[in-house]
C-alpha cells in the first residue's frame, strides 16, 4: 500500500470529494494509464478519458475486474472503488449521452495516480506486471487500431523505429532514407494476456508474406517486423522465434516478416496518435481475416 497524505486518506478511505475542477487529472490529456493510489492497481486507460465538463475526471469505461460498484450511502447514487483495496474513487452514471458508451465514471484524482506511456516504454518487461511488444505492419493507424480494442491491453502508441535518425519525423521516415519502420508500442497486464495471444492478432490483422509493402502502402517504412528492445532479448525473443517458426510450419508458408533487435522507439506526432479511433473510423488496409474466410 502507497503512503498517503491527509486529504488522499480523506477522499479514498472517507469517501470526500475533492472540489470539482481542482484535481490534477481534469483538464489531462497525456497518454498512458490510471492506476489506484492506495495500491496501484490499474483502473483505467488514457483512451477511454473524455472531457465531459463536470470539473472531474471522466472515463467512458474501465479495466476488466478493477471497479466495484456499490449503491451509495445516499441511497441514489452507484459509488466505485477500487476492486482489490475498496478505496472510494467516486461515482458512476448513466444515461447522460455523453459519449457513445452512455457511461461516465466520475472519478477524484487524488485516488489516482498516472504512469505515461514513455515511462511503461522504458520499463523492462521482467520488473513488474506490464509487458511491452513493438510490432511494425504497414500503416501504424490500422494497427494501433485493432490493439486498442485488444483484451488486457493497456496503452498503444504510434512511433518509429530500427532507423539511425534521432528524433525522426513522419517525413523523413515517409523518405524512406532514415530505415525507421512505422510501429506500434503496446503496453499489456501479464495477468490477461501475452506475446502468444497479441501475435495471434498480428499475423491475422496485416499480411506477413509481403515484403516492404502492406495493401496500397509501399517502402520499408511499411515493413513486417517485431522489435524487440535489447533489454528484452532473452525474455521476449524466443517467444517470438518460437511463435514465427509455428506459423510458418502450420501455415505452410513463407514470411517475410523479420525480428529485428534495437534500443529505442521514438513516439510519432501527435496527430498520429489513435488516428481511426478518435475520427469513430475503421481502417480499410488492417482487417480481421479469422472474421472473412
Amino acid at each position: 500500500m502507497s503512503e498517503l497524505s491527509p486529504e488522499e486518506i480523506n477522499i479514498i478511505q472517507h469517501k470526500a470529494t475533492e472540489p470539482a475542477f481542482s484535481g490534477e487529472y481534469d483538464n489531462f490529456h497525456i497518454n498512458g494509464i490510471y492506476l489506484c493510489k492506495q495500491c496501484s492497481s490499474v483502473l483505467y486507460r488514457s483512451m477511454d478519458k473524455f472531457n465531459s465538463g463536470c470539473g472531474w475526471p471522466s472515463f467512458d469505461d474501465e479495466i476488466p475486474e478493477a471497479i466495484k460498484k456499490l449503491t451509495d450511502s445516499d441511497g441514489r447514487r452507484t459509488e466505485i472503488l477500487c476492486q482489490n483495496c475498496d478505496g472510494h474513487l467516486g461515482h458512476v452514471f448513466l444515461g447522460e449521452q455523453k459519449t457513445a458508451k452512455n457511461i461516465r465514471h466520475c472519478v477524484n484524482s487524488l485516488s489516482m495516480k498516472f504512469i505515461s506511456i514513455e515511462k511503461l516504454l522504458e520499463q523492462d518487461n521482467t520488473n513488474n506486471n506490464f509487458g511491452k511488444l513493438i510490432l511494425a505492419g504497414g500503416c501504424f493507424w490500422g494497427i494501433e487500431y485493432f490493439y486498442e480494442l485488444e483484451a488486457g491491453v493497456l496503452a498503444t502508441a504510434c512511433g518509429y523505429i530500427g532507423g539511425e535518425t534521432q528524433h525522426p519525423t513522419y517525413k523523413q521516415v515517409c523518405s524512406g532514407k532514415t530505415n525507421h519502420a512505422e510501429a506500434v508500442a503496446i503496453i499489456f497486464d501479464k495477468n490477461k494476456t501475452n506475446e502468444t495471444k497479441l501475435l495471434d492478432l498480428f499475423f491475422d490483422i496485416h499480411n506477413p508474406t509481403e515484403i516492404n509493402k502492406q495493401g496500397p502502402d509501399i517502402g520499408s517504412q511499411y515493413r513486417s517486423a517485431i522489435f524487440v528492445i535489447n533489454s528484452n532479448i532473452n525474455t521476449q525473443k524466443e517467444i517470438i522465434e518460437n511463435y514465427i517458426n509455428n506459423f510458418k510450419k502450420n501455415n505452410n508458408s513463407k514470411i517475410a516478416t523479420q525480428i529485428e533487435n534495437t534500443e529505442k522507439f521514438w513516439l510519432a506526432e501527435d496527430s498520429h496518435q489513435k488516428y481511426f479511433s478518435s475520427r469513430n473510423q475503421a481502417p480499410s488496409c488492417h482487417y480481421r481475416r479469422s472474421n472473412n474466410t
